[in-house]
């Protein structure tokens, strides 16, 4: 299943977290928004690695992201709320 979690307008602790816990690969999205806090906080806070989703790989290499979310939850990140 992918999850767009999305991350609010602060720092690492304004994520919805329960989507986040069960999910095997995180993507952040990182183009269209300014994220107030470096990666590096966010992977501390979450307790895993967090894969920068340019926007190359967000519209050309979509396959990666979407891979085996079939089987396993990948969590995909956006700054602020995810249907804004």
């Amino acid at each position: 299943m992918l999850y767009v979690i999305g991350l609010g307008l602060s720092d690492e602790k304004d994520i919805t977290v329960k989507g986040l816990e069960k999910c095997e690969r995180v993507y952040l999205e990182a183009y269209t928004s300014i994220l107030m806090v470096e990666k590096e906080k966010l992977e501390e806070f979450y307790g895993r690695p967090v894969i920068t989703a340019t926007r190359e790989t967000v519209e050309l290499e979509s396959d990666d992201i979407l891979k085996d979310a079939d089987k396993v939850d990948v969590a995909f990140l956006v700054v602020g709320d995810p249907l804004g």
